[in-house]
């Protein structure tokens, strides 16, 4: 749903990383994994044999739930990696776009006079936004964040979850998560998934206070998590 937060609630050992990866076919990356069935952008399927699947990353970014910046770039560099890969060269606009992107992840003022220091050199928190800015510099339509509080603090994690409300307005959020809370915080519409199934999908509010399927109950009043 564009300009929205949708989430999905997954018990735990459901499939929600495999799940989420068939999403911009990140999962063909490993060795004989394969998915069947359609995955549909502006009706458009993204399994269709005459689509790219580097294409369909750019359009559909990722956010990993342990941060994972380049170890050997700079912040800067970790940035627009992407599109220095895609052949961008021209330095004033890989500034400028990095620039842009840390600022839309709320990082630039923390990391404006240190842009040449590793990415790792960041606080956990840090590295994970740094992440979102190098999603963002892509300029994708969707972006998948695949529990991206989970190695956080709560502090770090208030920041990532200001920021997602902030991105919805201009992107359309996927996120994975089994933290109920924070569901119910930061989404618009929720899917809980049970064993690899989807079992409800709707209105996080309304899902949350009625749920229509009896394991949705359960779920969330604690009779199993």
């Amino acid at each position: 749903m564009e300009n929205k937060i949708t989430v999905e609630n997954l018990n735990a050992w459901c499939g929600k990383s495999t799940f989420i990866r068939c999403l911009n076919r990140m999962h063909e990356v490993v060795p004989k994994a394969r998915a069947t069935g359609k995955v549909l952008v502006d009706d458009n399927d993204i399994y269709d044999k005459d689509i790219d699947p580097v294409d369909i990353r750019r359009l559909i970014g990722m956010v990993f739930q342990k941060p994972n910046p380049f170890p050997t770039m700079s912040i800067r560099d970790n940035v627009v990696a992407g599109l220095k890969l895609s052949g961008v060269k021209d330095k004033n606009m890989l500034d400028d776009i990095a620039k842009e992107c840390l600022t839309k992840a709320a990082l630039w003022d923390e990391v404006k006079n240190d842009l040449n220091k590793s990415g790792v050199s960041l606080s956990g928190g840090q590295q994970q936004r740094l992440c979102i800015a190098r999603a963002l510099a892509m300029e994708p339509e969707v972006i998948l964040l695949d529990e991206p509080c989970s190695a956080l603090d709560p502090i770090s994690t208030g920041k990532i979850e200001d920021l997602m409300i902030e991105l919805k307005e201009k992107y359309t959020l996927v996120i994975v998560t089994h933290n109920m809370q924070q569901a119910a915080r930061v989404s618009d519409h929720t899917a809980f998934f049970l064993y690899g199934k989807l079992i409800e999908f709707g209105d996080t509010r309304q899902l949350f206070k009625k749920p229509k399927e009896k394991s949705t109950e359960d779920y969330i009043i604690g009779r199993f998590g």
